[in-house]
């Protein structure tokens, strides 16, 4: 499911695929984008309140909202299709998104993303794994990680630390960690590496 290419063009269903759009993203972490205007939709679930932004034809982002900022039903069709799409997503983990996305972040960023996007659901990768394959640093995959603009269609949660959760959005706790941790228990990713862990609904922030 890489975000650099185009698969489109293969016609194959249920890949998120980037739009044609080539303008870059100044690559901020998805935390600090959510007092920005314009979500055209903002859907409620069982772990979090999801920003849907889109720009024409594509997808420009999906953000991680607290409940507080309240939920908002879709205005266009992309919008829509996104919900429904994450709601698919909620009933089965197994569930491919299908979504055409912006194209956005530094080449390296992309990379990370690639990657991440390739862990298949139930499993995990470390920070440290995905440095490896790259010839990098963990902290670099961790800020790469941090700033993508599309969790859940690029499963950024997937990505844990050697040892324990690690963290999630350029943030250590609050709501956006019981995120994480509800979608790798939803995967059941979670029961793999614990037994001892539990699906927690987040809390409003």
């Amino acid at each position: 499911m890489p975000i650099h290419t185009d698969p489109a063009a293969t016609g194959k269903k249920g890949n998120a695929v980037p739009a044609k759009s080539q303008r870059a993203s100044d690559g901020r972490a998805s935390g600090g984008r959510i007092g920005l205007p314009g979500f055209q939709a903002k859907l409620d679930t069982p772990f979090a309140l999801v920003g849907v932004r889109t720009e024409g034809d594509a997808l420009a982002e999906v953000v991680y909202l607290p409940r507080s900022a309240g939920a908002l039903a879709p205005t266009n069709r992309l919008a829509e299709q996104a919900c429904a799409q994450i709601e698919k997503y909620i009933a089965d983990p197994g569930y491919r998104f299908g979504l055409p996305l912006k194209r956005v972040g530094t080449a390296f960023q992309r990379r990370v993303w690639d990657m991440i996007a390739a862990i298949p659901r139930g499993k995990t990768r470390s920070y440290g794994d995905i440095a490896r394959d790259l010839r990098s640093g963990p902290r670099a995959v961790g800020q790469a990680c941090g700033s993508n603009y599309f969790p859940l269609l690029i499963p950024c949660h997937r990505v844990v630390a050697a040892k324990g959760l690690g963290g999630f959005a350029h943030n250590s706790d609050g709501y956006l960690i019981e995120v994480k941790r509800w979608l790798l228990a939803h995967e059941q990713a979670l029961k793999l590496r614990s037994a001892a862990v539990s699906i927690r609904t987040p809390r409003s922030a």
